[in-house]
């Protein structure tokens, strides 16, 4: 089974995620910040990884540390739970659509981690969360996760779109790249026979 348990405790958060790969979408996430918790919701929902998430962190100071963390903590359950990639896509792409706004979002599954973000936000702010925040996620993500990850908004005008459709995005790819190729049968697909990076 492609599942896993993270926990992450620091003097700043305090997190404990499990993810289902071949789940069905369920989400129970909770880190006290009610925008960030409906887009991973997102990710959850669009990708079909069941994700159970709580997160206490130092809100009081602001949601940066809570978000970046919990980035951190998703990344490493989902590398956990795929393993040694065995039989897996790996590779994906998808143009995403939220009204006004497209975003492509490329991902490679490879080991390698690196983070390519061209995304502008018309405000600072989605309510009182900090647009600035949606990168710093990205990055933990793929960082941990050991992802190629590329977000690119070709348009929009609305910060919550614009938003949305990167996870949603992330979310699309995720389930493309960590589907089972039966063409693959149980190899690792990569010429070097693995993925550790």
């Amino acid at each position: 089974m492609r599942r896993a348990t993270v926990q992450r405790t620091t003097r700043e958060t305090e997190i404990t995620v499990t993810v289902d790969i071949d789940g069905s979408g369920q989400s129970a996430i909770s880190t006290g910040i009610g925008f960030f918790d409906h887009m991973l919701d997102q990710v959850a929902r669009h990708s079909l990884i069941d994700i159970e998430l709580t997160a206490k962190g130092d809100l009081h100071i602001d949601d940066h540390h809570t978000v970046e963390d919990t980035g951190i903590a998703l990344g490493q359950a989902l590398r956990k739970a795929v393993g040694d990639a065995r039989g897996i896509t790996r590779y994906a792409d998808v143009a995403l659509p939220m009204d006004e706004t497209l975003t492509r979002v490329a991902i490679d599954v490879s080991g390698r981690p690196f983070l390519v973000f061209r995304t502008e936000f018309p405000t600072q702010k989605i309510g009182s969360f900090d647009t600035e925040l949606v990168r710093e996620f990205f990055q933990a993500f793929a960082g941990n996760a050991g992802v190629t990850l590329h977000i690119e908004t070709a348009y929009g005008l609305n910060s919550h779109h614009i938003s949305e459709s990167c996870f949603k995005g992330l979310a699309r790819a995720l389930r493309q790249a960590l589907t089972i190729d039966p063409r693959q049968a149980d190899r690792v697909p990569s010429t070097k026979g693995t993925l550790a990076g």
